[in-house]
């Protein structure tokens, strides 16, 4: 397959973004979501913010999504994958990815209040570990934080943006 046939990351992106929609109008949780794709452009396992509905706050988006890939694949090591997310990722998921050796991340939105990939922490580039996970901030940014935002303002009863 040529290059230019392959999805780009603004595709997967684009796909994140439709799990946090469900995230929000299926299940009523805070509009995250998140794919996980190998290095062959293969989708292994995506999610949405699942905290609120399965009581528990180990469920965000990219956990859920790697989770599913390591059941699908039988192996708890995602070597090769990008995952997309839609917001960037908190310690505990960028911890877990790179645990899970994922390669790459992509992200939408930033999270100045608890963000791992560069905001407040950069815990996916620290030379600390013996992994590494290369950081792509600010794909559709503007669009995931809308979403973030707005799912926020229409719970306390405020105007869109």
């Amino acid at each position: 397959m040529a290059d230019a046939a392959l999805p780009t990351d603004e595709h997967w992106m684009r796909h994140a973004l439709a799990l946090a929609e469900r995230a929000e109008h299926e299940d009523d949780e805070i509009p995250v979501g998140a794919v996980l794709v190998s290095a062959d452009g293969e989708v292994l396992g995506e999610g949405w913010n699942r905290n609120i509905g399965e009581h528990d706050p180990t469920a965000h988006a990219e956990i859920v999504a790697m989770r599913a890939a390591g059941r699908r694949i039988g192996n708890h090591r995602l070597l090769g994958s990008t995952l997309y997310v839609t917001l960037e990722p908190c310690a505990m998921c960028a911890m877990a990815m790179v645990h899970a050796r994922v390669a790459r991340v992509v992200f939408g939105a930033l999270d100045p209040k608890t963000g791992a990939a560069g905001s407040v922490f950069d815990l996916l580039a620290d030379p600390r570990h013996n992994h590494r996970v290369e950081v792509q901030g600010g794909l559709l940014g503007d669009e995931a934080g809308s979403m973030l935002s707005n799912y926020f303002r229409r719970k306390r009863g405020r105007p869109l943006l």
